[in-house]
């Protein structure tokens, strides 16, 4: 049977740490930069006996918030289940999650289908001795407790991706809801958000063996150990052998996955609801109602990059590093709107697209939207040329000030006065008849050499096109 047959489908699981100011169910702090290990705990999120967990409420309306944004079915009832495993990250023996009744189910994002998107909380941090230089006897493993308890989105998707790329994309623009939301920073490198990628491969329509990959912290992971998987994959399957059901590690040092446990099922957690936690009837919660909650959400992602495209006529590229970047989406929008240029006028889309090309090419960014307006209005009169622009924009990164009066200041403003330049011109033509001949008799070049002793006459303060217009008319009169 050929590879090309076979069909990859892929479904994820993301988890993301929620910012709030403390966690899930106690009030310890919660600060993911926290480097002294065991600090943020105490007797609950450490399992005590006796102790009682309490809802932390925002984790609650950040996953409402998540749910609403990506279209998703709002619960009206909720609970808390145990999660019932043994683990030295995992204090209690179990983790406080849910199950049956989610925060939030279905809806979609970024073409995929979702699943469901619930709250539980987080494990500890586990750090292992594996080095070779160590014998077995003294390797050790060491658990730091600040990430006990914090509060975890999770959000699973359907089983609708079919590529690596697909999957990394829908991981990308995940992370970005999530930062636009303001409901987490979503760092990968710093273990804010972690992916995890059901795999299977088949030949039919059929389902292949269900194979997890955990733990993946950056997009490039993603994308490699699906790609790695879906040939290991056919490579068994081409061999007659049978998938096993199973949890991988990804290596990124060897660019492969590596065998870690046999694939537990739901059952084998034996999950119930958590006794200690009341059950939640989020519609009886008036500060949770969608309504409410759509109210205060801000433009998603995809709406901007429809919007920049349609107002402003930005080529992709420049709204890919808009949306990516909001602060200076902000900037360029503060320009835009200093312009006071109508979005959609026709010809003024073209000043708001040179404002975007020195905000992004030139680091304009540093400068004031009053300031870069003067400098793109003074582009568009022709006072001022693209050499000028980025002189002035120096002299502002130096020292702040008025663009304009450092265009005067330094000389830096073109002469567009024809009376002017026409005694200029005409100066040049004399000086350069033999020139002036060669450009009657076709030859292109003569006529540049002309505009250039035009610009070395005025020491590069004449406007080319001007001073070109100048020399066009004077010599076709000739």
């Amino acid at each position: 049977m050929s590879a090309k047959n076979y069909k990859p489908t892929i479904g994820l699981e993301i988890h993301a740490e929620l910012k709030t100011r403390t966690k899930m169910f106690c009030d310890s702090k919660n600060d993911p930069d926290e480097t002294k290990p065991n600090v943020n705990v105490c007797p609950i999120c450490m399992g005590h006996p006796g102790t009682l967990p309490v809802i932390n409420k925002e984790a609650v309306r950040h996953v409402i918030r998540v749910g609403v944004a990506v279209g998703g079915k709002i619960a009206d009832f909720t609970e808390f289940d145990r999660k019932n495993y043994f683990y030295p990250d995992i204090p209690k023996g179990y983790q406080i999650s849910q199950y049956k009744f989610p925060l939030v189910s279905g809806g979609e994002l970024n073409g995929v289908l979702l699943t469901r998107v619930h709250l539980e909380e987080d494990t500890a941090s586990s750090t292992h001795d594996t080095g070779d230089s160590a014998s077995s006897a003294d390797k050790f493993s060491l658990v730091d407790f600040n990430r006990a308890g914090v509060p975890l989105m999770e959000l699973v998707t359907e089983p609708v991706i079919h590529s690596a790329e697909q999957a990394g994309n829908f991981a990308r623009e995940l992370q970005l809801l999530l930062r636009y939301l303001g409901v987490s920073d979503a760092n990968m490198e710093k273990g804010e958000m972690r992916v995890e990628a059901n795999i299977s491969v088949s030949a039919s329509k059929e389902f292949g063996t269900k194979v997890e990959v955990k733990n993946l912290n950056s997009f490039k992971a993603v994308e490699r150990a699906i790609d790695y998987e879906v040939k290991r994959h056919i490579e068994i399957l081409e061999k007659g052998e049978k998938i096993s059901q199973e949890t991988r590690g990804w290596d990124e040092d060897k660019g492969k996955t590596f065998s870690q446990r046999q694939k537990e099922d739901s059952h084998d957690y034996r999950y119930f609801p958590d006794p200690d936690l009341p059950k939640l009837k989020i519609s009886e919660i008036p500060e949770f109602a969608e309504k409410t909650i759509k109210k205060g959400l801000p433009e998603p992602p995809w709406d901007k990059r429809k919007r920049y495209a349609k107002d402003f006529g930005l080529k992709d590229a420049d709204i890919h590093i808009y949306v990516s970047n909001p602060g200076l989406a902000k900037h360029f929008e503060s320009v835009a709107d200093t312009l006071n240029l109508p979005a959609g006028e026709a010809g003024k889309k073209d000043l708001v697209a040179l404002a975007s090309n020195y905000i992004i090419s030139n680091d304009a960014a540093k400068i004031s939207a009053d300031n870069l307006v003067k400098i793109i209005l003074m582009i568009d009169k022709g006072e001022l040329s693209s050499r000028g622009a980025k002189d002035v924009i120096e002299k502002l990164f130096e020292k702040d000030g008025d663009a304009r009066k450092i265009a005067e200041e330094n000389n830096l403003l073109q002469v567009s006065d024809t009376s002017a330049l026409e005694k200029i011109a005409e100066k040049i033509i004399s000086a350069n008849q033999n020139v002036v001949a060669d450009f009657k008799n076709g030859k292109a070049a003569a006529f540049q050499f002309l505009v250039g002793q035009g610009m070395k006459e005025t020491k590069g303060s004449a406007n080319p096109k001007v001073i070109s217009d100048v020399l066009k008319k004077i010599l076709d009169k000739k």
